[in-house]
């Protein structure tokens, strides 16, 4: 059969105007196209090579058409056959072995985006593009808010359920370990069902269990709900970035920039607002009530977020062509070929614990992310320490020394554009590699140590507390450039499995920042202010090198230490 032969009803093409377009897309009139040929998809750009697929791709076996969910065609769909025709298919290793290429019907017809279609999201107008990015982004302040919200009333939860100040603080360690396990679940669901639904049933169950633990009658109540806490926000953690990505073409390098600044501006938002609320109201329970009222808002924002992952919105629309046509060869390449139970297991939790094993590349550059998340808790239970000796303040005034941090934030993210910019220029002359990604690392790396230097140095009573109060500059700037920096670098380093690797990242960075608040007040209290900050400058110090030894040598380290190229695609 001719591959021009076939029809199928599909949506005319039309100019998009704004977001509402989508939700009253259905409804429009239908017109009759036909599938792909050869020569349209070679003016496309396609050949016979098969391109790495995008960071967002869904999970398929041995896929020979990854463009698909980034293509936009005249027609909207494209036969297998046609794709064989181009030379998409697979060898097998020996006669015995046959490739889910070669078992594909070739009278499948894969759908497409078509011109100007107006459920891509990338067809969006900028406007509403832009105001979804800022509601991901207060949802993931959200989710990071949450998890030192308690941390500014400590002495509250001492004194309602008569524990020790280190049972109190598991309140805190315990919703960013929930931060480590959730991704295991979000991240593959949004992947079958949609980045819309996970947000709606996270989020919701996020609002709904502040309830238990503003009311439990135990801190075991507390802590198990604080746990599941983490779990749920955590979709907001894992998902976002990939949703920008969804939204974001052109812009996408400036929207990442944006979201960097929110993982860590949240938990410092936590500690500003409920250090008043401790104090003022002298009420735990309304710290939570807070919480919950944010996450509620979060949700009701979301829902009125298109859905915006490009693989369910084809596999939606291949659902309705089938009814509507009769046709049940017209489908995504995810439903023609999807991974098993234990692929998807492989994916997304033995490859990332793996990759800990034996990447020693990853193992370093998640080392540092790790480094920065947990020293951005160890100020939480630090300021208290030092602030309360020194000067006796409350933890309302406490709350005010974490404003520094959120300012050098906010002048690392006016700072990440300009390397988004120098970054595409260097793009135009040459061909790119990982290292390249490292200028804002190498940049921002210095900046952790010297802030707790300063802290350091400042910790002294016959010192103005500005001293220490403004470390928190240095330490903001430098934190939000370094993990921006070396985001980018594991996505082009390991681009083959980019979602392993930054689910690696997520498992290590979850349990520095766990880790850290089991210990800090204790080591602030054994060692001195002074001292107590110097160790942790020199470790920051000896983490410097990490970024101008990976951008000198990293492409011998990469060759002798990582297993494959995984970033061959570049």
């Amino acid at each position: 059969m001719s591959d021009t032969s076939s029809f199928t009803e599909l949506y005319a093409p039309r100019e998009f105007t704004d977001g509402a377009d989508v939700l009253s897309s259905k409804h429009r009139k239908l017109s009759l196209s036909r599938t792909e040929t050869g020569a349209s998809l070679q003016s496309k750009g396609l050949d016979s090579s098969i391109p790495m697929p995008d960071i967002i791709a869904p999970p398929v076996r041995d896929p020979i058409f990854p463009e698909e969910y980034n293509l936009e065609t005249e027609t909207g769909l494209v036969r297998v056959e046609t794709l064989h025709s181009l030379g998409r298919t697979r060898l097998p290793a020996s006669d015995s072995e046959k490739t889910a290429a070669e078992d594909l019907d070739p009278e499948i017809e894969f759908v497409t985006f078509v011109n100007n279609d107006p459920e891509n999201p990338h067809n969006w107008s900028a406007t509403w593009r832009w105001w979804y990015t800022f509601v991901y982004s207060w949802a993931v302040i959200s989710a990071a808010y949450g998890s030192s919200s308690l941390a500014g009333g400590l002495p509250l939860i001492v004194e309602k359920y008569h524990v020790s100040t280190e049972v109190a603080v598991l309140t805190v360690s315990l919703m960013v370990i929930g931060f480590l396990v959730g991704p295991l679940l979000w991240a593959p669901l949004s992947e079958q069902i949609g980045r819309k639904p996970v947000y709606m049933i996270s989020f919701f169950l996020y609002t709904v269990f502040n309830i238990p633990v503003a009311l439990s009658p135990n801190i075991g109540g507390v802590l198990v709900c604080r746990f599941l806490l983490g779990v749920f926000s955590s979709s907001a953690l894992t998902n976002v970035g990939a949703s920008l990505v969804d939204l974001h073409n052109e812009t996408r390098g400036l929207a990442i920039a944006f979201f960097s600044f929110c993982p860590y501006s949240g938990p410092v938002l936590g500690g500003i607002v409920n250090g008043f609320i401790s104090v003022d109201s002298g009420r735990y329970d309304l710290m939570v009530w807070m919480n919950m009222a944010f996450a509620g808002v979060m949700w009701i924002l979301m829902a009125t977020i298109p859905e915006t992952y490009a693989p369910v919105i084809l596999k939606k629309r291949a659902k309705r062509l089938r009814k509507e046509t009769g046709n049940d060869n017209i489908m995504t390449e995810q439903e023609a070929k999807p991974l098993s139970f234990m692929e998807l297991v492989n994916n997304n939790l033995v490859r990332p614990l793996k990759f800990i094993v034996t990447e020693p590349v990853l193992d370093l550059v998640c080392s540092f992310v790790a480094l920065i998340y947990a020293l951005l808790y160890a100020f939480f239970f630090a300021y208290p320490v030092i602030f309360d000796e020194l000067y006796g303040y409350g933890d309302d005034k406490i709350g005010l020394m974490y404003i520094p941090i959120l300012i050098g934030a906010g002048l690392a993210v006016t700072l990440t554009p300009v390397l988004e910019s120098w970054y595409k220029a260097m793009c135009k002359r040459r061909k790119p590699v990982p290292e390249d990604r490292l200028i804002g690392a190498m940049i921002g790396s210095p900046f952790p140590c010297i802030a707790l230097f300063i802290l350091g140095a400042t910790s002294q009573k016959h010192i103005i507390w500005v001293g220490p109060a403004l470390s928190g500059i240095a330490f903001g700037f430098g934190m939000v450039l370094i993990y921006y920096s070396l985001n980018n670098y594991i996505i082009d380093t390991y681009a083959k499995y980019a979602a392993s690797a930054l689910a690696t990242k997520v498992f290590l960075r979850s349990a520095g920042g766990a880790a850290f608040p089991l210990f800090v007040t204790q080591m602030y209290h054994g060692l001195g202010l002074r001292w107590a900050s110097f160790l942790l400058a020199f470790v920051s110090l000896a983490m410097v090198a990490v970024p101008f030894s990976f951008y000198k040598y990293g492409s011998t380290l990469r060759h002798k230490l990582c297993k494959e190229d995984y970033s061959a695609h570049l």
